[in-house]
C-alpha cells in the first residue's frame, strides 16, 4: 500500500480530545474540590458544585470519546468498541442521575430542601465513573497494536 498506514489518524481530533479532557478534568476538580483553589465557601456540597463537576465529567467523556474514535481512523470499529461507546453514555447518565437525585426529587433531600450530596450519591457517581472507565477501555483499538507486533 505504498508504505501508507492502513488507517489514517486525525491528529486534530486527538488534540481536541486532549484539550477537552484536560479542561474537563480542571472543571471536574473545581466542582469536586473547590477548596484546592481556595474557592470553597460552603461546608456542604450544593447544587452548583454538583452541576460543575458533572459538566467537567461530560467534557472528559466527550474528549475521551472523540479521541478514542479518532484512534480507529477509517477502520471499522469492533462490536466491543460499540458496546464501550454505549457504556460511556450509560455511565454518564448514571452519574448525572445519582448526582442530581435530590434535584430530581428522588434523593433524601427533595426540593425545596437544600440538595445534599451524601454517601449514597457519591457511591452512585463513583459507580457511573467506573462504568465510563470500562467503556473507554473497551473502545481502545487493541487490534491495531497487535497488527504492529506481528509485522
Amino acid at each position: 500500500m505504498n508504505g501508507e498506514p492502513a488507517f489514517r489518524i486525525s491528529y486534530l481530533r486527538i488534540r481536541f480530545s486532549l484539550i477537552a479532557v484536560a479542561f474537563g478534568a480542571f472543571v471536574f476538580t473545581v466542582g469536586a474540590k473547590p477548596n484546592w483553589f481556595g474557592w470553597d465557601r460552603s461546608p456542604v456540597v450544593g447544587f452548583i458544585q454538583i452541576a460543575v463537576f458533572l459538566i467537567g465529567l461530560a467534557l472528559i467523556c466527550i474528549g475521551g470519546y472523540v479521541g478514542l474514535i479518532a484512534l480507529w481512523g477509517r477502520e471499522q470499529r469492533s462490536i466491543l468498541a460499540d458496546i464501550g461507546m454505549r457504556l460511556v453514555g450509560t455511565g454518564y447518565v448514571v452519574a448525572v442521575f445519582t448526582g442530581m437525585a435530590d434535584v430530581f426529587g428522588m434523593g433524601s433531600q427533595p426540593l425545596p430542601n437544600v440538595p445534599y450530596f451524601g454517601p449514597w450519591q457519591a457511591g452512585g457517581v463513583l459507580a457511573g465513573q467506573i462504568v465510563i472507565a470500562i467503556g473507554f477501555l473497551m473502545m481502545v483499538p487493541y487490534q491495531s497494536y497487535f497488527k504492529k507486533l506481528e509485522e
